[in-house]
């Protein structure tokens, strides 16, 4: 940063000229030649025209990346790559997305940029909410219609000047992007190592960022679009998906991302969502919220139209493309809560490759026993991490006799309120060691995460400090329970044991019938095992009725391979 131009070209360059020395650079170093090519195909085959610039549309890139109609994602998409397009001047946004803009774009989206830009995840989660902002009520009212129009008449006159990426012109496929120098195109890249404009090249003033807000609404659609495309691979079509955006499956899909999007904001109480706000959760709760892009912008670099066997002289011809096949069964044995939808959730936290197709059946309450005895007969062999799903209703406060009142005596005096106004919650554990009886202390490491998934999705990572993490004790020497996050029973030496659990400040507790549960949430005490929620602020306590049981783990049996166990409640 703050490098002069080199002395053998001492003149002023243009904001077109900076733009495609950048572009060239990433061209160079952020595709292969294969790619490149193909990506000047696939955007040729696109692009309208308007004199003789050559654009791409909303409608267009909608079109191509599949985008379902029903979702609504599309204006917010092209809202972002139209001030992605505008990068490094994105004080220029929306900009016409001309090959070098949409260079620009793929570069950012599938984060190819850290080939050329000392930058990580958090600058492209910058850029990203930036690209999503508005910065007054009127554009946040407005939504982000018309925005192709805006772009094509402020940026054409420009970007005619640039030669070069003029992939309508015969002949000049091959010379579009040589050349540049690399003395100068190093100001560029350090300039805007950390995606703020320099004074060198400052033109112009961008809004205030403090005041910039995601729209709900708009956060919604883009979240439902992730959540879709989250099991995406480069070269599948997001099509082959469209059995998730209809009818009940569309629903399901709706009632996920609004789990999610409460993690952001009080849709009753905020217009929107603030930068403070995205970007202290986003690292916690959905480290994968966006590699939902890589794979869906990856689309651009390969062209179905070119068939690349040909001799390098000849003319690549069009070829028949098959009709996309309907993509592989994302769980082979779908419960009443655990579906593709809360799969993909589950996927914004912990690595998708370990979550997809990779699940089968390994414990059932109604066919092993609705027992801690059942749960060690299928569990406690498998070799490998486990994640472990809970779901319940409600109890009512105080309960209403019977079991209910039982399993309340055992439990210190409740002293929260219920996490929310719902009557549902859906909790889970990651624990990566094996399972085993702990009869003094209890077992996992720092990796293992207690996580909520509904109401509400929330994350507690574990404490590095404190080791309470999983604890499964037996009478006779303790009080049997399955417990995460709460201190492990001290054993009595004498015949009393005490009548009461202990409860964690962050924990999740399941009696031995697996039939009730409690998740405590002390915010005051700012944790204990697990850390306390950095989205939820307050002290609350969830005591719930388990309704069903289930269990899965990871497909081929291999001691390798992520485990799962679902304990479900039917909705």
């Amino acid at each position: 940063m703050g490098q002069s131009q080199s002395d053998e070209n001492p003149r002023r360059r243009s904001r077109e000229d900076l733009v495609y020395h950048l572009a060239l650079r990433f061209k160079d170093k952020c595709f292969t030649s294969l790619e490149f090519y193909s990506l000047k195909d696939v955007f040729k085959s696109l692009a309208d025209q308007q004199g003789s610039v050559r654009y791409l549309k909303e409608d267009t890139i909608a079109r191509f990346l599949e985008l379902p109609d029903i979702l609504g994602a599309s204006p917010v998409v092209f809202q972002m790559v139209s001030y992605l397009g505008a990068f490094p001047f994105l004080q220029d946004a929306p900009a016409v997305l001309e090959l070098p803009q949409m260079v620009m774009v793929i570069v950012i989206m599938t984060e190819r940029y850290k080939h050329v830009l000392t930058g990580g995840s958090t600058d492209r989660s910058k850029l990203i909410f930036k690209s999503l902002a508005v910065y007054d009520r009127k554009a946040s009212e407005a939504g982000v219609r018309s925005l192709s129009d805006s772009a094509k008449s402020d940026s054409a006159s420009g970007a005619a000047n640039v030669a070069g990426f003029a992939v309508d012109r015969p002949g000049q496929e091959e010379e579009s992007y040589d050349g540049g120098g690399d003395d100068d195109d190093d100001l560029v890249l350090t300039a805007y190592e950390l995606l703020d404009i320099k004074d060198a090249v400052k033109q112009g003033t961008a809004p205030e960022f403090h005041s910039a807000i995601i729209p709900t609404d708009n956060f919604r659609k883009l979240v439902m679009l992730l959540l879709l495309a989250a099991p995406l691979e480069a070269q599948e079509s997001l099509s082959q998906y469209s059995n998730r955006v209809v009818g009940r499956e569309l629903e399901l899909l709706r009632s996920t991302a609004e789990c999610v999007l409460l993690s952001f904001v009080d849709v009753e109480s905020s217009p929107g969502i603030k930068y403070r706000h995205f970007k202290t959760i986003l690292p916690v709760l959905f480290p994968n919220l966006f590699n939902s892009f890589n794979a869906l912008f990856e689309h651009f670099l390969f062209s179905k139209n070119l068939d690349f066997s040909k001799h390098k002289d000849a003319s690549p011809q069009p070829r028949q493309m098959p009709a996309p096949k309907p993509a592989q069964p994302l769980l082979s044995d779908k419960g009443d809560i655990l579906n593709d939808h809360v799969l993909a959730q589950i996927s914004l936290f912990l690595p998708g490759s370990s979550l997809f197709r990779r699940v089968r059946r390994l414990y059932s309450g109604n066919e092993a026993g609705f027992s801690m005895g059942s749960f060690e007969s299928k569990v406690f062999n498998w070799r490998a991490p486990t994640i472990l799903l809970v779901s319940g209703t409600l109890l009512a406060d105080p309960p209403h006799g019977g079991q209910a009142a039982t399993f309340a005596d055992t439990l210190p005096t409740k002293r929260f309120q219920n996490g929310s106004k719902s009557t549902r919650v859906t909790y889970g554990v990651y624990v990566r060691e094996p399972w085993k009886h702990t009869h003094k202390e209890c077992f996992g490491d720092s990796e293992t995460l207690l996580f909520q998934l509904s109401p509400v999705h929330d994350v507690f990572p574990a404490s590095t400090i404190n080791t309470d993490y999983v604890a499964f004790t037996k009478p006779p020497s303790n009080q049997s329970c399955l417990s995460f996050g709460s201190p492990h029973p001290r054993p009595s030496k004498s015949s009393r044991r005490n009548t009461h659990h202990s409860i964690g400040a962050v924990s999740l507790l399941l009696n031995d019938s697996f039939e009730f549960g409690v998740f405590n949430h002390d915010y005051t005490s700012r944790g204990g095992a697990f850390h306390a929620s950095i989205s939820r602020k307050f002290d609350f306590q969830d005591r719930f009725e388990i309704d069903q049981l289930e269990g899965q783990i990871g497909a081929e049996g291999q001691w390798g391979d992520l485990a799962y166990i679902y304990i479900l409640g039917n909705r």
